[in-house]
């Protein structure tokens, strides 16, 4: 009974995103850590869980600082400006957008 369903891990992951875009920043580190642990049947994402562990980290986070630093030295330098410019293009729509509304 561990695994999650498919449906239940998609679940998970748009309250998750829908709690981080109300600026939650518990929800911003629990989507990196379902990334970079591929919780239930989401698979591994390192540069997903790079992005939200550099905007958990951005709000302040230092576990998400930390985690942020330990899955970097798995990845590349292309990787990490990926998951960088993924990061800058989420604040730039979602963020800022819900608190300018």
């Amino acid at each position: 009974m561990g695994a999650i369903s498919q449906k239940g891990a998609e679940f998970l992951i748009r309250s998750r995103l829908a709690d981080a875009e109300a600026g939650d920043v518990d929800a911003l580190f629990e989507l990196g850590v379902t990334y970079s642990t591929g919780r239930g049947d989401i698979a591994v994402d390192l540069i997903e869980a790079h992005k939200w562990f550099n905007l958990a980290a951005l709000s302040g986070c230092t576990r998400g600082q930390e985690c942020r630093a330990e899955i970097a030295a798995e990845m590349t330098a292309r990787e990490i400006a990926e998951a960088q410019r993924q990061a800058r293009s989420w604040l730039s729509t979602c963020r800022y957008q819900s608190r300018a509304a």
